[in-house]
């Protein structure tokens, strides 16, 4: 568990711009993410996941305002739990509405910050694992399918898997720290 407590600063980007140009820190390029390669992808980054939170750091912030491995892990978790229900909504309803979702706030309404890998391991590896089913079982006449955000940002299955793939992309470059890369 992570000995700081500093209050980390809210995400406030918009970050969809990430699928039209590769992000300049992580190297993500989600143009080039084939659609029938999100499932495996998804996995990979779990199995990631596994590796670094084994590590004894993993509840130390590299510094006070910046989440520790774990914290990061249990906001993975958390984004694939958030995109297994937006695949299933934009699956089984015209142009859905996703609901808003507050990530800072559910990382303090969650106790980020006192969760410990060794719990948070099994959690992340079975919500990868049910998005990453989510997406192979997409038929192939549904990956257009619209939805959009209270913001009015519009995305496809398609869309909506690879700005789901970079957040988790981009979080692994957070921590590459742990991994020595």
């Amino acid at each position: 568990m992570s000995s700081e407590s500093a209050i980390i600063a809210p995400d406030t980007k918009d970050w969809t711009w990430v699928l039209e140009h590769p992000c300049p820190e992580c190297g993500f390029a989600a143009a080039a993410v084939d659609r029938s390669a999100l499932g495996a992808a998804i996995r990979d980054n779990a199995d990631f996941w596994a590796t670094a939170l084994a590590d004894p750091r993993a509840g130390t912030r590299p510094a006070p305002d910046v989440w520790s491995p774990t914290e990061y892990g249990c906001h993975v978790r958390d984004v694939n739990r958030v995109f297994t229900g937006r695949v299933a909504q934009l699956l089984a309803e015209d142009d859905p509405r996703f609901a808003n979702w507050d990530q800072d706030e559910t990382a303090v309404t969650e106790r980020y910050d006192e969760q410990r890998a060794a719990d948070v391991v099994p959690d992340l590896v079975a919500a990868a694992a049910a998005v990453a089913d989510a997406y192979d079982a997409v038929p192939a006449h549904a990956w257009d399918r619209p939805g959009r955000r209270s913001n009015g940002s519009v995305f496809t299955v398609e869309t909506l898997g690879r700005y789901h793939l970079h957040d988790l992309v981009h979080h692994r470059w957070d921590v590459r720290w742990i991994m020595g890369e």
